[in-house]
């Protein structure tokens, strides 16, 4: 019994050992194992890692009963992120794993892993483990490939909200308007008429315009006319003479106000109608004349005042009540005083802002914002007051919301877009809520708040291609940004390595910053054009130091991280 148990613990012995042995060659020959990665630097898009290996391995290495199960692993200061692992099998093992022949084979593996912030500076490691039976080895972890190129969270997000326009005018035309009515054949004005309603608002207009400082005459015109009726010849000499006696009556009230505007040449500018056909017509229009519509078929019918006025006689029922209550209505002159109101200067409106806000009115505040250039802090102060003057005025509460955006203050910024939008909901307070949703990182929303618009803005339009760079769709992006140079534009063109149109587009963007001068210099290396990648990137470390340390270890500059230039630049 004894011998046999002695024999019974030698075989064991040998199985372990052939076991282990078989292993052992795996791991120690691990060397002879070729891989290729895809790519050879990591990069990330859409907020992820994607890898592919394929894995070669030599005739004659893979045991037939092994299994090895392979993850690869992002390993990074802090902390480490494993893909998911993959498990081969050798020909004899009854398993479901993919199998990889003695004889010599390869296998093709793809994974992705959310990316963050620390995986910029990280290495790929794969870490392996054979197992034959009981018995397993781990192989000596293997470095695949160096990460993470990050430029497509490069992505500028920022706001591009839309501001509602004042009504400001400098200058506010104004005009007031009377008539001085004649009995048939005569230019003379009756006392009557003098005494009218709007002849005495017209001398009040005059007396009142006169007085106010802010007020400038323009100018008066006159029009006079007769009506339709008797010799063409008589009424126009008649209507010349209405003119100047209505020119002799607003004269002299404007020198009785004591306009000095009055005494330039061609102030008053007269015009006379010899038969107002066009009046006749218009109030014809607006009676209820039995014969009404036959009346105004002969105006339509003959051109000719004689032929005109022969028909419309002709109709004699209708005719007594024509001359009764149409053509005297047309025998006048009609007098409009023009009147210019000066507003605030643009020095007034921004000393009174400081010294005496209670002066402003609404649109003076609204116009007063646009003064102060990119001063958010001041636009805010004006467009506060605004909402100050008008509660329900739309545009000044959008307003507030588009300073409060560009201060940065994105809460404060949304409260005021919610009451825009609850005193109307319009696409362009849509569209200033969608920047709201996207700065809040809610990406999901802005993008249903930008296309819910009826007319999409190039605002909105703008936001949908900042989402689509986030979410990797880089020639979408680049549909919805236009053919307008900006940052984010040559962002995109560069992430789908259009590398020389990137260069033109970022050329021409107006805006100067360390991000800007920064993508100028990741171009340049891709381009390899050392001049104008080092000149763009002293630019950018010289707006803003901690540029440096991006530098140092962003993988666009791989190439030159022992070039001594390079390091003068970033150390």
């Amino acid at each position: 019994m004894k011998k046999i148990n002695n024999l019974a613990s030698l075989i064991l012995a040998v199985l372990v050992l052939s076991g282990c042995g078989g292993l052992n060659k795996m791991k120690q020959n691990a060397g002879d194992i070729s891989y290729n990665v895809e790519p050879e630097i990591l990069e990330t898009h859409a907020g992820e890692i994607n890898v592919t290996i394929t894995g070669t391995f030599p005739e004659k290495y893979f045991n037939k009963k092994a299994v090895v199960e392979a993850t690869p692993v992002l390993v990074y200061e802090g902390g480490e992120t494993a893909f998911e692992s993959v498990t081969l099998q050798g020909e004899s093992v009854e398993a479901n794993n993919e199998v990889i022949n003695f004889t010599g084979d390869k296998f093709t593996y793809s994974s992705k892993v959310a990316y963050n912030e620390s995986m910029r500076v990280s290495e790929l490691m794969l870490r392996a483990k054979a197992s034959l039976k009981q018995n397993s080895v781990d192989f000596d972890p293997v470095k695949l490939a160096d990460g993470v190129i990050s430029t497509s969270t490069y992505v500028y997000k920022h706001g591009e909200p839309i501001m509602m326009k004042d009504n400001f005018q400098k200058v506010i035309p104004k005009s007031k308007m009377a008539d001085i009515h004649y009995l048939i054949n005569v230019a003379n004005v009756r006392g009557s008429e003098l005494r009218a309603e709007d002849i005495e608002e017209l001398r009040e207009f005059i007396k009142t315009a006169n007085e106010e400082g802010n007020v400038k005459f323009s100018g008066t015109a006159i029009s006079a006319y007769a009506s339709p009726d008797g010799e063409y010849d008589f009424n126009d000499n008649l209507s010349q003479k209405r003119s100047v006696t209505a020119e002799t009556f607003v004269d002299r009230e404007l020198k009785r106000a004591q306009v000095e505007e009055a005494t330039a040449e061609g102030f008053i500018a007269k015009k006379a109608t010899p038969e107002d056909w066009e009046g006749f017509q218009e109030l014809m229009e607006k009676s209820d004349i039995e014969d009404k519509e036959l009346i105004l078929r002969v105006l339509s019918m003959h051109s000719d005042p004689v032929v005109r006025e022969r028909e419309i006689k002709n109709i004699a029922a209708a005719y007594k009540i024509i001359a009764d209550d149409i053509l005297p209505q047309l025998r006048r002159s009609m007098i409009t005083v023009n009147v210019d109101v000066i507003g605030f200067s643009d020095e007034e409106i921004l000393e009174y802002f400081e010294s005496n806000p209670d002066t402003l009115g609404l649109e003076e505040c609204l116009y007063g914002a646009t003064l102060v250039g990119k001063d958010f802090e001041k636009q805010l102060g004006f467009y506060k007051l605004a909402v100050e003057k008008n509660q329900d005025c739309i545009r000044a509460h959008n307003n507030v919301g588009y300073a409060y955006m560009y201060l940065g203050n994105i809460p404060e910024a949304k409260a005021a877009f919610e009451r825009a939008k609850a005193l109307r909901d319009i696409d362009l307070v849509k569209n200033n809520l969608g920047y709201v949703a996207l700065l809040e990182g809610d990406l999901e929303q802005a993008k249903t708040i930008f296309t819910s618009l009826e007319s999409p803005t190039d605002e909105s339009k703008y936001g949908l291609g900042i989402i689509s760079i986030v979410e990797g769709n880089y020639q979408e992006a680049i549909t919805y940004f236009g053919t307008k140079p900006s940052y984010n534009l040559a962002l995109a063109k560069l992430l789908i390595d259009d590398v020389s149109g990137a260069k033109s587009t970022i050329d021409a963007v107006e805006m100067e910053n360390e991000w800007v001068f920064y993508l100028k210099a990741i171009v340049g290396a891709n381009l390899q054009d050392e001049d104008y990648m080092f000149n763009n990137l002293r630019s950018s470390v010289g707006m803003n130091a901690e540029m440096k340390e991006m530098a140092k270890t962003d993988l666009e500059f791989f190439r030159y991280f022992e070039n001594d230039t390079f390091k003068s630049i970033v150390e």
